[in-house]
This record gives C-alpha cells, sequence and structure tokens, in this order.
C-alpha cells in the first residue's frame, strides 16, 4: 500500500483594501517588533498582510473553522528569488523563500498611485538585506 504525502505547493492570497497603522488589530500590532517599521498593510474579507522594514506578517483565517488562525513571518533575508508583475488593474509578488515554500501575495483593483505603494515596498524588501 502506497502514500502520498500531501505538502502545499504555493500559497495565496488576494487583498483589496489597503489598512492604516491606526486600523490594524491589536494582535496584529503585537507582531510588529519596536526595532521595525511600519510600512504598509492590505485586507481583505478574512485575512491581512503587514509590511515592515524587515520583514512581511500574514495572517491566515479560515472562515470555516472560526478559531483557526495561521500567521507567516517571513524575514526578508529568508526570500531566495521574486517577481513583481504588474497587469492590468492588479499586482502580483511572487515569492520563493529558502524553505522552498512558494508564496503569491496579489493585490487587485490597483490603480497607479497604489501600483506604486507596492512598488515602493517591493524596492524595500530587495534591498533589505544588501
Amino acid at each position: 500500500m502506497a502514500y502520498i504525502k500531501f505538502k502545499e505547493l504555493t500559497k495565496y492570497f488576494d487583498f483589496k483594501v489597503e489598512v492604516g497603522f491606526d486600523n490594524l488589530t491589536d494582535y496584529a500590532k503585537e507582531y510588529i517588533s519596536n526595532k521595525e517599521k511600519f510600512i504598509l498593510a492590505y485586507k481583505n474579507s478574512k485575512d491581512f498582510v503587514v509590511f515592515t522594514d524587515k520583514r512581511i506578517i500574514l495572517f491566515d483565517r479560515d472562515p470555516m473553522a472560526a478559531l483557526y488562525k495561521k500567521i507567516h513571518i517571513i524575514p526578508y533575508y529568508s526570500i531566495s528569488s521574486s517577481a513583481i508583475n504588474y497587469k492590468p488593474g492588479k499586482v502580483e509578488l511572487l515569492l520563493s523563500l529558502d524553505s522552498g515554500y512558494q508564496m503569491h501575495i496579489n493585490f487587485i483593483d490597483m490603480n497607479h498611485d497604489k501600483k506604486e505603494n507596492i512598488k515602493a515596498v517591493y524596492k524595500i524588501m530587495m534591498t533589505a538585506n544588501i
């Protein structure tokens, strides 16, 4: 008898609404260290992402299981390769981590100014450890 172990290959997140630091939940603020600077946050109906000058903090909530919450903390130095895709009304961050885990963070309903905000965050991510 053979068994196949399931491993999630890529995690996808879609975000639409930008959130300021003052509108973050208290438990999200707890994950931001005093030694790092808040840059940008986005949310959707169940998840949200926080970008600091040192890492990405992703809050992944499962709407079917009310108590389930997974928090991904990704230091920028652990990103082995990345890409940013600009599409009409959309920006995609494609990340490959040192562990082999891949993640897609998509931002939808983007106008030019919002795309520029994501571009600025991407530049910080890619120059954090140079």
